[in-house]
């Protein structure tokens, strides 16, 4: 179980909300949320409502100030990720509609384009656990939260014209 506790302003200043499941939106708890705490679990935030926009991945700590990490306003909504200890399996594919080259992956992967030698992920389906796919190497940039489920297009979660080039495993370790 996970538990993160949001401040309107910078160094946990202001009104909180406790928090210990998705919310789709903040805006009925705070006008705006710019700390927190993650006392336990991991969570993804996102900078608008209904889990749209820029995404950034939490766990266990303190955010002072979300300008550290790049986010452009404030967290708007959030989604809890289930703690996970089975195998994890996710197929990569060249193109949308799960078409041209494919691999499968059981483990986290720092460079796409370097291990399989293929240009592009625009489609992806995530059998088991729960992972991150970065636009840039090495796990910077951008990032995506894969749950299981058939990603069919980048472009129906929010991402269109985003290239990924790296992808890892979120592992209890959070």
């Amino acid at each position: 179980m996970g538990k993160v506790i949001f401040y309107e302003d910078r160094n946990f200043q202001g009104r909180s909300y406790e928090c210990m499941s998705d919310c789709s939106d903040m805006s009925s708890y705070l006008s705006r949320c710019n700390s927190c705490r993650v006392e336990s679990g991991c969570f993804v935030v996102y900078d608008r409502p209904n889990y749209m926009g820029n995404q950034y991945f939490l766990r266990r700590g303190e955010y002072a100030d979300y300008m550290f990490f790049g986010m452009s306003d404030s967290v708007r909504s959030c989604r809890m990720i289930p703690q996970y200890r089975g195998s994890y399996r996710m197929r990569i594919y060249e193109r949308e509609n799960f078409q041209g080259q494919s691999y499968e992956l059981m483990d986290d992967c720092d460079n796409i384009q370097d291990r399989y030698h293929m240009s592009d992920c625009r489609s992806c389906h995530v059998m088991d656990g729960y992972w991150l796919m970065y636009e840039q190497p090495h796990y910077k940039g951008r990032m995506l939260y894969l749950s299981p489920g058939e990603y069919r297009s980048m472009r129906d979660v929010g991402y269109s014209g985003m290239r990924f080039s790296s992808v890892r495993r979120i592992t209890d370790s959070c």
